[in-house]
């Protein structure tokens, strides 16, 4: 890897990763400089020991802020709301911050893991057809419980007339949705 500078932001990222485009975003929305790195997954860049060395979890994304290293897509954007003020990703309204906490937490633990690997053992077991019928009924099923959490909150976005942290959480999934397992996001409307 090239030497860079230590004072600049530097973001190891996937251009697949949904929680990578999570990062991307809220960088941007901040305004922040940051050096993009890219480290690509399907070659297993993120086994090498050049990417392990900067970080051990071997997961994208992955911040360099000088000497602080910080990995998880929701432990980095926490980090830069914590110390890049600017554009607060967060509401200061406690029952709206919870709301766009729950919104992450839906996306992140219900409708993403799916995404990337609760399929493998189905298409392994049973085809690519009923892989992609596992994905499209799990993620709706995550996106039903999204649109159920937000349905009080009307507004241009997620949780309202700003864009917030389940903003972030919620475009790149809707992207990676309709782009890697085809789910027809019309069908999912609540009545």
């Amino acid at each position: 890897m090239a030497e860079v500078d230590k004072k600049k932001l530097k973001l190891y990222s996937f251009w697949m990763s949904s929680c990578s485009f999570r990062v991307r975003i809220a960088l941007n929305l901040k305004g922040l400089q940051y050096q993009y790195i890219p480290v690509d997954l399907l070659k297993e860049e993120q086994l090498t020991p050049e990417f392990t060395e900067v970080n051990p979890t071997g997961y994208v994304p992955a911040l360099v802020d000088g000497d602080v290293v910080v990995s998880d897509s929701l432990a980095i954007l926490m980090y830069l709301e914590d110390k890049y003020p600017q554009h607060p990703l967060l509401p200061s309204n406690l029952h709206q911050r919870a709301i766009n906490y729950q919104a992450a937490n839906i996306v992140s633990s219900s409708i993403q893991p799916l995404q990337l690997f609760g399929h493998k053992s189905v298409k392994e077991k049973f085809g690519a057809h009923e892989e992609l019928s596992f994905n499209r009924y799990h993620i709706g099923k995550g996106f039903e419980a999204f649109e159920k959490l937000l349905k009080d909150h009307a507004g241009r976005y997620a949780t309202g007339d700003e864009v917030f942290l389940a903003d972030l959480f919620l475009a790149p999934q809707i992207y990676s949705a309709i782009k890697w397992c085809n789910v027809d996001m019309v069908m999912l409307i609540i009545p």
